[in-house]
């Protein structure tokens, strides 16, 4: 089942407070960036986070479960979702650890 937009933006809106926030359509489903750092999948209308140790943290209780078939689990943020100040708090935590996005390679 592919996420709704309505969902995606409401997310993007949710952690605006992370930096620019961005979510890019990948066969129906969402990768969603932060200031060009990839932190996150939004699949079947669910948040997941790239898991980090402080993130783990942070969270304390975590709940991780794999956003589709043969990918790696990551953090499932359901019941925290709204607290707009929490998952934004968690984006930042997470992108510190986190690696930089590789350099595009120029075409010839």
């Amino acid at each position: 089942m592919a996420s709704d937009k309505q969902f995606v933006d409401f997310v993007i809106d949710q952690i605006e407070n992370a930096g620019e926030i961005t979510a890019r359509n990948m066969f129906g489903e969402y990768v969603v960036y932060a200031n060009g750092k990839l932190f996150g999948l939004i699949c079947d209308n669910k948040l997941f986070i790239k898991p980090t140790k402080s993130g783990r943290l942070f969270i304390g209780k975590v709940v991780e479960a794999s956003p589709y078939s043969g990918a790696k689990p990551c953090f499932l943020i359901e019941d925290k979702i709204e607290d707009r100040e929490w998952l934004s708090e968690l984006v930042r935590i997470s992108l510190k650890e986190l690696p930089a996005p590789k350099p595009k390679k120029k075409k010839k």
